[in-house]
């Protein structure tokens, strides 16, 4: 089963930005669940270049292409503002990663043979609010309670 899933090893992850969101993704025990490993952080931010993050060390954008090179990076994450996330898309296809996760607000445009993931977590939380919405009387305050 894990073989059928491609889960029997484990999968190098490339996160590009590293705000809030970046963040969060790096320290995630999600990643860590044995299948998948964040390998490389990047990041224009020369205050963020450098620090650590996750235990993984954020690098400059300029490094990109060698890092996931070396890491073996299978999976690229984008976190970036939306304005540079269809530069890092292409910067990542370039440099050999087939799979992205777009956590951007902007459709990315992609090359044949590139798997993507686009995240939008306004049109999630949306959904959860509008499914919040028509709970039966009272159910919403029982889950609100059951923090």
């Amino acid at each position: 089963m894990r073989r059928a899933l491609a889960l029997d090893r484990e999968w190098p992850i490339a996160i590009v930005g590293v705000g809030n969101l970046g963040r969060a993704l790096a320290r995630s025990e999600g990643f860590r669940s044995g299948h998948f490993a964040v390998a490389a952080l990047f990041d224009v931010d020369a205050a963020l270049v450098g620090e650590t993050v996750g235990g993984c060390l954020v690098r400059h954008l300029d490094e990109l292409e060698s890092v996931v090179s070396a890491e073996r990076v299978t999976i690229g994450v984008i976190a970036t503002p939306a304005a540079a996330a269809q530069l890092v898309a292409e910067r990542l296809c370039e440099a050999g990663v087939r799979a992205l996760v777009n956590f951007a607000p902007v459709v990315l445009s992609l090359p044949p043979g590139v798997r993507l993931r686009q995240v939008d977590l306004s049109a999630e939380l949306e959904m959860l609010a509008f499914y919040g919405s028509r709970a039966p009387e009272g159910e919403l305050t029982r889950r609100r309670g059951a923090r």
